[in-house]
């Protein structure tokens, strides 16, 4: 069956009688057709104002008198079989469906903060890139599935607006995607260089000033694509139930200045991203002189993927230029070719999503490279000055020079300082194990002990000897102990 069956108006069949209509083997009351203007159509089709009907091969409704049809089948039931056109629907929906998946992962990678925020540069401009690819994804979807019933109704209907007015709005999300995308890599830029030398970067406020426009002009033109093809009466591109109203009404309705407008502005956007690759190099990157150099420099320092995305956003806009013009070629026909629409139209929106997946996989979050440059600063300005720093394992735990780590962190505790120390020793010399030295004597014991000098003299002593006594108090008497063996404990003196 030919996707567009060509419709005329046709003459009821004559039946048994002046009042009798025979259509498809069927009677019908002329009468009652001609009261609710029912007409039959060449297309095998029985409809009025407000509903149609099939009425050919084993479609055989019947007609009540009260103009209500029993067993009917509507023109706009899906009746036909999957064709070409659903078929890379399908495969379209399913790789951006599974590329959502991919996507929220790397939002998670790159847009978590591993530093404190900056006002400058906050973490959430590094995630719209990702943003817009969902929103890039979720729309192709939807007009992917929605591409399954547009042949396989008998008669266009919702379907094909739905499924337009689904890639309609993808062109402004993939241009606003591959805008984050650039814009980011120019303030990623600004961001190494501010945080080597924050006084490296001179005040411009030439470049201030275009860097505040710049967003604010690529979003206008993005709302004016949107604005151009979005809010309009979609119902006319769906009327191309035969060749006459596909050349009537739908190619006036899919060529019309709106859609020449917003290919314009689409034009602008991609143009604007083109700059802002230009402006980023040329403020942060080493300058040259001649227009040459300036050329040669924008494919040398401007990484590949951006190349790639540029050239896949221009196929895209190209595609929309052409469908503006040639009717023929556009997605809003109905029997258009399938090659063209999916080719042009859904691939380069494919394979933008895959760049970026693939980049957003390799490439390393933000954060984490500031962090590693300012460790590879530290370690060349420590050389400099010929600091070397001891290795990670140095601070472990471990207790591998035999003391324990809480009294290697606080040595203090032993050595003590002031009152401390007294105490220390003190409690070393009522305590510790000491020899006495056959002969030798003790100091009286004093208010005032001197407790470093005591210990000095009794690390003096040698061996087994005597220990003097202490005077006791008011007569002075000085006892001697002959020591038999050490001496554990002031105790037992």
């Amino acid at each position: 069956m030919p996707l567009v069956t060509a419709r005329g108006l046709i003459q009821f069949p004559e039946g048994a009688n002046s009042t009798d209509v025979l259509i498809n083997g069927l009677h019908f009351n002329r009468t009652t057709l001609s009261y609710w203007n029912y007409t039959l159509w060449s297309n095998g089709t029985l409809s009025n104002e407000s509903s149609c009907y099939l009425v050919f091969d084993n479609y055989k409704p019947i007609l009540l008198s009260n103009g209500t049809f029993v067993n009917a089948t509507t023109c706009y039931a899906p009746i036909n079989n999957i064709q070409t056109r659903a078929i890379l629907g399908i495969a379209s929906a399913c790789l951006f469906a599974a590329s959502i998946m991919f996507t929220l992962v790397n939002l998670r990678k790159h847009g978590k903060r591993h530093l404190p925020s900056e006002k400058r540069f906050r973490a959430v401009g590094r995630r719209w890139q990702w943003y817009w690819l969902l929103a890039l994804a979720g729309f192709g979807c939807v007009s992917g599935f929605m591409s399954i019933d547009v042949n396989r109704n008998y008669l266009p209907s919702d379907p094909l607006i739905y499924q337009a007015f689904s890639y309609e709005l993808m062109t402004p999300c993939m241009l606003a995607a591959v805008w984050e995308a650039a814009r980011h890599w120019g303030s990623w830029n600004e961001r190494r260089i501010v945080d080597e030398d924050p006084n490296k970067l001179p005040l411009d406020e030439v470049r201030e000033k275009k860097e505040f426009w710049m967003p604010l002009i690529f979003y206008l033109f993005c709302f004016m694509n949107f604005f151009m093809t979005i809010p309009r009466t979609w119902t006319h591109i769906k009327l191309q139930r035969s060749k006459h109203q596909q050349e009537s009404i739908a190619r006036p309705a899919a060529t019309d200045g709106r859609f020449k407008a917003a290919a314009f502005f689409a034009v602008c956007a991609w143009l604007l991203i083109c700059y802002a690759l230009y402006h980023s190099i040329h403020y942060y990157k080493p300058r040259n002189q001649g227009l040459w150099n300036r050329l040669n420099s924008f494919f040398h320092y401007v990484p590949i993927r951006f190349i790639i995305l540029i050239f896949l956003a221009a196929v895209q806009i190209a595609y929309a230029i052409l469908s503006a013009f040639d009717f023929n070629v556009s997605l809003l026909k109905y029997d258009s070719n399938p090659a063209l629409v999916y080719g042009l139209g859904y691939l380069p929106s494919i394979l933008i999503i895959l760049v970026m997946e693939i980049w957003g996989y390799i490439g390393e979050n933000e954060d984490l490279q500031i962090i590693e440059r300012r460790r590879k600063r530290d370690r060349e300005a420590d050389a400099e000055i010929g600091i070397t720093r001891k290795p990670r394992w140095w601070h472990d735990q471990q207790d591998w020079l035999g003391v324990a780590p809480q009294r290697a962190r606080n040595p203090t505790q032993d050595i003590g300082g002031g009152v401390a120390t007294q105490k220390q020793v003190e409690r070393g010399l009522e305590m510790g194990t000491m020899t006495a030295k056959p002969g030798s004597t003790l100091p009286a014991h004093t208010d005032n002990p001197a407790p470093l000098a005591v210990a000095s003299e009794i690390r003096g002593l040698e061996g087994r000897g005597e220990i003097a006594g202490t005077d006791t108090g008011t007569n002075s008497k000085r006892t001697r102990i002959v020591s038999q063996g050490p001496v554990r404990s002031m105790l037992d003196i």
